[in-house]
């Protein structure tokens, strides 16, 4: 016989996400939030996964979320555990991703006396979730009423922002107390705005009297409809599409290797290239090089189209479309003149020359992390989903092509929770997932392989240089003392992973040099009964040198 928690803030909040269709709980463990871990794990609509590192279990909640496109919930108990939730809570707020997170917490008379595991909690995430919200105790006379309209204003607001939302619930003691019987609540229907979209005629105006239109998308999920879209824009040369591999576009005349050609522009170089229109889609952009570029190119007209985000990137802004990118280009397309441009000519020159001098370089470059990515972008079936860790792994693959679905964690950029996040994806994901990291980053998440979930067609493959390489490629830090740099920046180690490895349930190869390495890679993505590491130590690489040449013969 199933026993539920007898609280009844727990049983509403139970029923309310049932309604809503929220069904994937991420629980960590824990004595305060065992009212909640005992009520979901007891019914069988909710899926419940046992992350005990919340740091880890935040971002793998993330993960899952991204994998399904609809809301994952976290729960943890109170005090510190909350706390590591706020690094996935940034991520998922800068890239829109809807987050539930329910922290059981203290009784608010218990904050602040020094008893054990009780921090402020509420607000708690108050600078990076779309809202927080308080449930009242049982206690309290007008709790049952509160508590259902705050869940339901919590969940609502979760999907239309498509972000994080807290609910922090105080209970006190007991917390073990159980029910065989539920109490009958009213079903409802759930609440979507609809929002209503116009296209101005100013914008229409704009584009049909631009003669150098450049649209750059950056982070994305895939949308089939927007690439679409922008290939019809395209096809007649009337704009210039730049993306980048997260953008998750494919088409022949769009420009997916930015700065492969824009590395060293010169001041003639950025007024002969720069728009006069600038359309931008999608969130983050990796790219540094293009970030100067059009800073500088003293741009008259900047749009920025999407649903929640326009910030002044580029500091041109002058027209905020809060509307889907695929919505906005399909309105677009039946008003504008579609027109050829000698822009798009000129772009093309300039990626054909590119091309020849990026393909000289990378036939001849000797094993190192260039290599290793070049033979990646031939090796991977198309099947899989690849998640880039950040730091040198995303820039890396920027110059070459990766036709597969790509993520990164780019809404705030850091190392912390790749493995995590790659992991969780995995979890939901009906293809399979590969992991591509360096390995300062998948050292300092170890935790996201402490997951029992975890597909065994998931494959990870670390670029293992013995430290934070990025740190000898990008200009500064190569002013600092050697001694300094080796061990305060880039931290230079001598771990490797192939305990780890055996430690979690991993399959481990590890390979020195380009022949074990193509040897391996194929046979590298079979079919096997538990997932699969590849450590490739580049170590003994030039690396930095390797990548400052080639883009030395770029310009």
């Amino acid at each position: 016989m199933k026993k539920y928690s007898s609280k009844r803030s727990i049983q509403i909040l139970s029923h309310l996400l049932q309604q809503y269709g929220i069904s994937n709980i991420v629980l960590s463990p824990g004595s305060r939030n065992a009212p909640l871990s005992i009520h979901f794990g007891e019914n069988d609509f909710f899926k419940s996964y046992s992350i005990v590192d919340e740091r880890s279990a935040a971002f793998v909640a993330l993960g899952m979320a991204q994998s399904c496109g609809v809301p994952t919930a976290i729960c943890c108990t109170s005090g510190s555990a909350a706390a590591n939730y706020y690094p996935a809570v940034t991520e998922a707020f800068y890239q829109n991703i809807p987050l539930l997170i329910l922290t059981a917490d203290r009784p608010t008379e218990y904050i602040d006396i020094f008893d054990g595991q009780t921090i402020r909690q509420r607000e708690l995430f108050q600078q990076h979730s779309y809202g927080d919200f308080q449930l009242l105790e049982d206690s309290d006379p007008d709790a049952h009423e509160h508590n259902w309209q705050t869940v339901r204003s919590a969940i609502e607001l979760c999907l239309e922002k498509s972000g994080p939302v807290h609910i922090n619930i105080p209970l006190s003691e007991p917390l073990y107390e159980l029910t065989t019987e539920l109490p009958v609540f009213p079903t409802i229907e759930p609440q979507t705005k609809k929002p209503f979209h116009e296209l101005s005629s100013t914008l229409t105006a704009q584009w049909n009297t631009s003669r150098r239109i450049l649209i750059l998308v950056g982070s994305q999920a895939p949308n089939k409809d927007l690439e679409a879209q922008l290939a019809q824009l395209v096809k007649n040369h009337s704009a210039v599409v730049l993306s980048e591999v997260h953008s998750n576009l494919s088409h022949p005349k769009f420009f997916r290797h930015i700065d492969r050609y824009i590395y060293n522009f010169t001041p003639q170089e950025y007024a002969l290239y720069a728009p006069d229109l600038l359309i931008t889609v999608g969130q983050n952009v990796v790219s540094k090089k293009v970030k100067q570029f059009l800073r500088k190119s003293n741009i008259s007209q900047h749009w920025h189209v999407d649903p929640y985000w326009h910030p002044d990137t580029y500091f041109a802004l002058t027209e905020r479309i809060k509307m889907a990118p695929e919505l906005f280009f399909n309105k677009l397309l039946s008003t504008i003149n579609l027109e050829p441009s000698p822009y798009f000519t000129l772009w093309d020159t300039l990626r054909t020359f590119k091309d020849a001098l990026h393909e000289n370089f990378t036939k001849n470059v000797e094993f190192s992390d260039l290599y290793l990515f070049r033979e990646l972008a031939k090796s991977i079936p198309q099947d899989y989903v690849i998640h880039f860790s950040n730091s040198s792994a995303i820039r890396y693959a920027q110059l070459f092509e990766y036709p597969q679905k790509v993520y990164c964690n780019r809404g705030t950029s850091g190392i912390d929770g790749s493995t995590s996040t790659a992991m969780g994806f995995a979890c939901k994901s009906a293809h399979p997932v590969l992991l591509i990291t360096g390995d300062i980053g998948f050292f300092y998440d170890i935790n996201g392989l402490w997951n029992n979930y975890i597909p065994p067609y998931t494959r990870i493959i670390i670029f293992n240089n013995s430290e934070g390489n990025i740190f000898k490629i990008i200009p500064g830090p190569d002013q600092a003392n050697s001694n300094i740099l080796d061990e305060f920046i880039a931290t230079r180690h001598q771990l490797n992973a192939e305990l780890l490895a055996r430690h979690y349930g991993f399959g481990y190869v590890r390979v020195e040099e380009e022949n074990s390495l193509e040897r391996v890679l194929g046979s590298f993505f079979n079919p096997s009964e538990k997932p699969q590491i590849l450590e490739v130590d580049t170590a003994e690489a030039p690396n930095a040198e390797i990548l400052r040449s080639y883009f030395k013969t770029l310009g």
